[in-house]
């Protein structure tokens, strides 16, 4: 690369120097070819020193795999989304420093130079689920039965994890709320993140069958598992453990994909039905995941949803407060010209008919519509980040719990919708904000890769525009628009992923385990 060929040219001025220097000790005699001999060294050092300094300034700098980073241009760069967060919330943002780093994921990540053994990390996981600690009750107070209770799904991403954090921070009411982070991989630097936090209630659980604690073993990969493209015939040869059960299109399973879908069932029936603090709970839990970012008023939105839905909509059992941003349908200035020369043309056009085209400079516009929210049926592609349900939902959902947990897709949310749709006396539906209070901030996930998975470019576009659209927050009430003549979705067959019985079987002991 170029700025490799740049660094690597040592200055003209240096290696005269040192080739005069040398010429004339060599012409002294011996007695100065030590002398000679050491003032090379020194200058090789300072031009060595001096390399290093320039590549580091060509390269944008280094540090920690947890602290921010310059990874974007100067716009989105670590001072600009900085400068838009609190003094007193860059301490989030900052990690100490550690002895050793790591790779996960994609993501580094510095640890203790001291590596935890498997059997020390599974004592200490049940620790923690044994104990049930709630820190800052001390602070904010007991859990209220009608509380909110924001639960986040954590894997390794910690860069994101930490402005999840600080955009929490920054919501109004979030004292009253309590945090539970559900964790599937124990990593004590997120444990230091996670405990630092002073603003909120503070409980951290532990999927306790996860890949890391079971390396060579299920519900991990144990070599006795039959790879994913062997065909059956070859499987039953081989007599690997699961040859008997592949999925629907013929492949094994990959652990790595049935720990989402795992660690999503074990957390809800965790925080309904096995929390001592959770016991009489009757309010809303809303699921957030590690790579989303909270508007500052998201629990005012909630409860006005919650209020509205009550009063307007009884059947409607989900609210939904997220929206993917590459799906948002926001509207450019060139668009709503064509529109109102339409609209001249044909009284009968309407907005709806526009076609949709994503401009994200523009996305502030659309919060002209901040008091509206629609209701649909639930669909799991659209509505399942920021989605909230009560305890009564919870428990129609948990009498499904066999079909969840033999439905052949890995996705909790397909699965989730699968339910809806056959097995559920009322289906989900949701209420979903026309404008989002909750954003995906994450480059890289199960389904996607990209070069640069710790990039903080949409980070620092979602500040700028919930920074812009401030005025438009916290409304007063919520006008619902009811969708109508949605189509009938027929049962489809899942994505697959899930036909070990052994998955299945798993899935369904996490149900009835209780408090």
């Amino acid at each position: 690369m170029r700025r490799y060929q740049i660094a690597s040219r040592v200055p003209e001025s240096n290696s005269r120097f040192i080739a005069v220097c040398c010429c004339a000790e060599m012409r002294g005699g011996r007695r100065r070819t030590a002398s000679c001999l050491r003032t090379a060294v020194f200058l090789f050092v300072v031009t060595f020193v001096w390399l290093q300094l320039h590549l580091t300034n060509l390269g944008g700098g280094g540090g920690q795999g947890g602290t921010l980073k310059d990874t974007t241009n100067d716009n989105d760069s670590s001072a600009a989304i900085l400068s838009m967060v609190p003094q007193v919330l860059h301490k989030f943002l900052t990690s100490k420093p550690r002895n050793t780093t790591h790779s996960l994921n994609g993501s580094n990540m510095s640890v203790d130079a001291h590596r935890l053994t498997i059997d020390e990390i599974r004592h200490n996981i049940e620790k923690y689920n044994q104990m049930q600690t709630v820190h800052n009750e001390d602070l904010f107070g007991p859990l209220l039965n009608d509380s909110l209770i924001i639960v986040i799904q954590v894997h390794t991403r910690l860069i994101y994890l930490r402005h999840l954090i600080v955009s929490l921070a920054q919501a109004q009411e979030i004292d009253s709320t309590l945090l539970v982070f559900s964790h599937d991989y124990y990593n004590e630097e997120i444990n230091e993140v996670v405990q630092s936090i002073d603003f909120a209630k503070v409980m951290q659980i532990f999927y306790p069958y996860s890949i890391q604690t079971h390396p060579n073993t299920f519900p991990g990969e144990s070599p006795d598992d039959c790879p994913r493209d062997i065909n059956y015939e070859q499987a039953v040869l081989r007599k690997c453990t699961n040859a008997l059960h592949p999925d629907l299109y013929g492949h094994y399973r990959e652990a790595k994909f049935t720990q989402t879908k795992h660690h999503w069932w074990w957390k809800a029936n965790r925080v309904f039905n096995q929390l001592e603090v959770t016991r009489y709970h009757t309010g809303m839990v809303l699921f957030v995941e590690e790579d989303h970012y909270v508007a500052e008023d998201f629990i005012h939105i909630l409860k006005l949803m919650e209020k509205t839905s009550k009063a307007s909509c009884p059947a409607c059992n989900i609210l939904s407060l997220g929206t993917y941003l590459k799906t948002y349908d926001y509207y450019s200035e060139s668009k709503k010209k064509e529109a109102l020369r339409a609209m001249k043309r044909h009284q009968s056009l309407t907005a709806a008919a526009i076609p949709p085209s994503w401009g994200f400079q523009i996305l502030p516009s659309l919060y002209q519509h901040y008091q509206k929210a629609e209701v649909t049926p639930w669909i799991s592609s659209k509505h399942n980040m920021g989605m909230a349900l009560n305890r009564s939902t919870w428990q129609e959902l948990r009498k499904c719990g066999r079909l969840l947990c033999t439905y052949d897709d890995y996705n909790w949310d397909w699965s989730l919708q699968h339910v809806s749709q056959a097995c559920l006396p009322h289906k989900l539906t949701a209420v979903v904000m026309r404008v989002p209070r909750i954003f995906h901030i994450g480059e890289c996930g199960v389904h996607h890769k990209k070069a640069n998975c710790q990039s903080t470019g949409v980070i620092s576009k979602v500040q700028k525009v919930l920074a812009n659209a401030a005025h438009h927050l916290y409304p007063s009430h919520l006008t619902l628009t009811f969708t109508t003549g949605a189509k009938k979705h027929k049962l489809r067959k899942g994505n697959g992923g899930w036909g070990d019985v052994r998955d299945h079987e798993l899935c369904m002991n996490m149900t009835q385990v209780d408090r």
